[in-house]
């Protein structure tokens, strides 16, 4: 398993896992469209063997609760730090989506990425003959800067992280659930870290991070884990502070915040719970524990979800980090899920006509991926009892209980 998640959280896969600057002031936010502008793609034509599926988009599968969904884009600048990566970038720039329940609407749905990112993915991922724009054309089920519906200070708040180099629309189709479970989702595209990340005017920031990551992996992913940990701080500033940047936050409940992340992402979210009281429970989804948590303990609950090698003294920072955990706590596996199971790839590289490899199908592995999520958070932070976390279930036994 250590091999396996320290090359996806570092590296995602890019040589073997087949998919997986604002002037605005400190602090503030510019909302944008949900569809940034982005420098056109180049469209190959393509061959004769993919014309028939590529007339088709890849279809994202629907929501499972009983809201309606809808979603809007935010570009938030952090003027109190450079970037990370960028050293002469004086402020730390992020793009994040939000989905939320929403009010019905006869809206457009919103689009999965741009052009230029799934150009960007998919030849960094090294896939071929498909449209360079496929993913973009990707069919969601979101309504593009729908009205948000709720009681004030109502819905619970989860913040999503993807795994390194991958963009926050990597894990649409489990923040859409959420959203239609009632939940407000935040995805965060960490700028430089992913292959491509559309900015308004129609700027493109690229993996200025990817070089790094080809040293010590344990040091990188430390930087990594904690400049992620600074973005997510700044995000919740930004969506229930005194002067919130989002036209819903007031329906956010602030005692109610959540975190989830896969491969580096949920590196990334035991540090930012041992840093940030705000957050209340996480889950890491594949993710090696590249920052230790400390001897005195992380007490509040987390899920540690992994791919089929996820099993105890296969990477030691699991069980390290297990054992520190001092609160409720869980560590499961999927059996036949690959590292990008846990991502919308699972389903989409399917539809391109891409193998990933994992004997656990798409949509097996969105389904245990929405159920576990949604059963953990709907325990700790709306305090509703989840026996599909007690013990093994007939319906997914696929999901290994371990501790």
């Amino acid at each position: 398993m250590s091999k396996t998640i320290i090359r996806g959280a570092l590296a995602a896969g890019v040589a073997s896992v087949a998919l997986a600057m604002s002037t605005t002031a400190a602090g503030a936010a510019e909302p944008v469209p949900s569809a940034p502008s982005a420098a056109p793609a180049s469209t190959p034509a393509p061959s004769p063997s993919t014309t028939r599926r590529a007339a088709q988009a890849p279809v994202l599968p629907r929501p499972t609760g009983p809201h309606r969904v809808g979603t809007t884009t935010l570009h938030l600048v952090d003027g109190s730090r450079p970037d990370p990566w960028v050293p002469s970038v004086k402020k730390r720039e992020l793009m994040v989506s939000l989905w939320y329940p929403a009010k019905p609407s006869g809206g457009r749905r919103a689009p999965y990425m741009t052009a230029e990112e799934s150009t960007l993915l998919l030849k960094e991922q090294k896939i071929t003959g498909v449209p360079s724009d496929v993913l973009s054309r990707t069919r969601t089920n979101a309504i593009a800067d729908a009205a948000p519906t709720g009681r004030r200070n109502g819905l619970p708040l989860v913040v999503l992280s993807p795994g390194f180099t991958w963009p926050r629309s990597s894990l649409t189709t489990l923040a859409e659930d959420l959203a239609s479970r009632g939940y407000v989702v935040a995805g965060i595209d960490h700028t430089y870290e992913s292959f491509g990340t559309s900015l308004p005017g129609g700027r493109t920031a690229t993996c200025v991070a990817c070089p790094g990551a080809s040293g010590d992996p344990m040091v990188f992913g430390a930087k990594a884990a904690k400049g992620r940990q600074a973005d997510v701080s700044f995000v919740l500033d930004r969506l229930t502070g005194r002067h919130a940047v989002w036209k819903g936050s007031e329906l956010i409940d602030r005692s109610r915040i959540g975190m989830a992340g896969h491969s580096l992402g949920g590196a990334s979210t035991s540090w930012t719970m041992v840093n940030d009281s705000r957050v209340r429970a996480g889950i890491n989804m594949d993710g090696t524990f590249f920052v230790p948590i400390p001897k005195k303990g992380l007490s509040r609950p987390f899920l540690m979800l992994g791919a089929s090698g996820g099993v105890p003294g296969e990477d030691p920072t699991w069980d390290r980090a297990f054992e520190r955990m001092t609160g409720w706590k869980r560590w499961l596996s999927v059996e036949g899920a690959g590292h990008g199971s846990f991502t919308d790839y699972s389903r989409l590289s399917e539809q391109i006509g891409v193998d990933l490899g994992t004997p656990l199908k798409g949509a097996r592995a969105v389904e245990i991926t929405r159920e576990y999520v949604a059963a953990f958070f709907d325990q700790h932070l709306r305090r509703r009892p989840q026996s599909l976390l007690d013990r093994p279930s007939r319906r997914y036994p696929e999901a290994r209980f371990w501790r």
